[in-house]
């Protein structure tokens, strides 16, 4: 039930929706930078800590994805009941602490403690911020504006590298967890003082009547849609190849091209900052543009985004010359994120106006349970168990299987909900 959105207390003009929106992007910023930086530690804590790949991949995986998965349904549910500012400025706040602690860990279990918190934290930020982006721009705007904010994920990376690679090497890596986690707190509180909590609906001229469904019902309502079934595996499987290439290449290129992490984190993240956002934001405008004219280009750039991707991303892996290898990255960093926006703009579009953080979380359950628990992982196992006879060069044939096998995968779920997105939308 929906009627008339009530007027917010201050008007909201255009111009605060967008400080709205620039905040939440580097909340989003912080929140990769703080997932990411580890990935660029892995091989100095492997050597300090005397951990295996496998208990690396367990880091990197698991430890923190696990918990950041299944802590994302509740805070959601509190989001679509409670204050969404609050939520967010409160998971910033104890993943921001919970960064910072990782660099007192003695053990490799004490590290994957901090990795939970760290997940804990992390899993109140998207949920939350998409829905309060929606109500700050209505339909035709939101996929570029879901965009935006998606390219925080790039643009943390390629600080988490810089950052991590630069103070590791003169420093150690645990002064990177020191100097990156500690400057979140700080945010959490400006967050807390200068978002304001929209109406609910107030971009679409609605406003809610009724209690928000529970869990079970959201999640009912939601898998009972084909197109969200199968869009939200296409992005568990991006999400797999995404993350395992995320965490690993910088070992990959440490192992194999004798590369040092000062070098890695300059080249990675210059690549994954700049290709990475421009991606989304191509990937969010072309959305609000094709899907008037059919809302199955939801679906239809993502299938594009995916299968263009894949040829760079073989390339990055087998090319001799790391130099020419990392310019090869490029067009398969840039491709990779295209299909974020439109998305996370689909499935708010699928949900009535209680249950748009409840989607997100469930949508990022299904990626995350996948994509960033297991990609990780199943590389580090691949490095150990099938390809240990390789040597150095497991890395090498680890990620390759996992960019191929996932990329067709994710393509052919997304061609597949497209199928059914038209009549999805039309009865929501």
């Amino acid at each position: 039930m929906a009627a008339e959105a009530p007027a917010p207390e201050r008007p909201i003009t255009p111009g605060y929706a967008n400080y709205v929106l620039g905040i939440l992007f580097v909340v989003y910023v912080f929140n990769f930078i703080d997932r990411q930086i580890l990935s660029i530690l892995l091989q100095s804590i492997k050597e300090d800590l005397g951990a295996s790949d496998t208990q690396l991949g367990f880091l990197a995986g698991p430890a923190f994805a696990l918990f950041y998965t299944f802590a994302g349904i509740p805070l959601a549910r509190w989001a679509d009941l409670g204050v969404r500012r609050n939520v967010i400025a409160l998971g910033l706040a104890v993943w921001s602490a919970m960064t910072a602690a990782s660099g007192l860990a003695l053990h490799f279990w004490h590290l994957a403690a901090a990795r939970v918190g760290v997940g804990i934290g992390e899993a109140a930020c998207s949920p939350p911020a998409h829905s309060l982006l929606s109500d700050y721009f209505p339909p035709e705007r939101r996929a570029t504006a879901l965009a935006i904010y998606a390219m925080g994920i790039y643009v943390g990376i390629m600080f988490g590298y810089l950052a991590g690679g630069w103070i590791d090497e003169f420093f150690g890596w645990r002064v990177a967890f020191f100097v990156v986690g500690l400057p979140g707190v700080l945010l959490a509180v400006v967050l807390r003082l200068t978002v304001r909590e929209p109406p609910r609906g107030y971009s679409e001229g609605r406003e809610v009547e009724g209690d928000a469904p529970g869990v079970g019902e959201a999640f009912r309502y939601l898998w009972g849609l084909r197109s969200f079934r199968q869009l939200s595996l296409a992005g568990a499987f991006m999400s797999f190849a995404g993350y395992g290439v995320a965490n690993w290449a910088p070992t990959f290129l440490i192992r194999v091209h004798e590369m040092g992490t000062g070098a890695v984190g300059t080249w990675l993240g210059l690549i994954t900052g700049i290709a990475g956002p421009v991606g989304a934001y191509l990937g969010g405008r072309l959305t609000d543009a094709l899907v008037r004219r059919d809302p199955r280009w939801y679906a239809w750039i993502p299938v594009g985004a995916a299968l263009l991707s894949l040829p760079f991303g073989c390339l990055f892996l087998l090319w001799p010359d790391p130099q020419v290898a990392l310019l090869l990255s490029i067009p398969s960093t840039l491709a990779g994120a295209v299909w974020l926006g439109p998305i996370f703009s689909c499935v708010q579009g699928l949900v009535g106006l209680r249950m748009r953080a409840m989607a997100s979380a469930i949508l990022l359950f299904v990626f995350n349970l996948i994509g960033l628990a297991l990609g990780s992982q199943t590389v580090g196992i691949l490095n150990d168990r099938v390809f240990a006879d390789q040597g150095i060069e497991a890395i090498r044939w680890s990620l390759l299987a996992v960019v191929v096998v996932m990329n067709l995968w994710a393509a052919l779920h997304f061609a597949l909900g497209a199928r059914h997105l038209r009549r999805d939308l039309a009865a929501a």
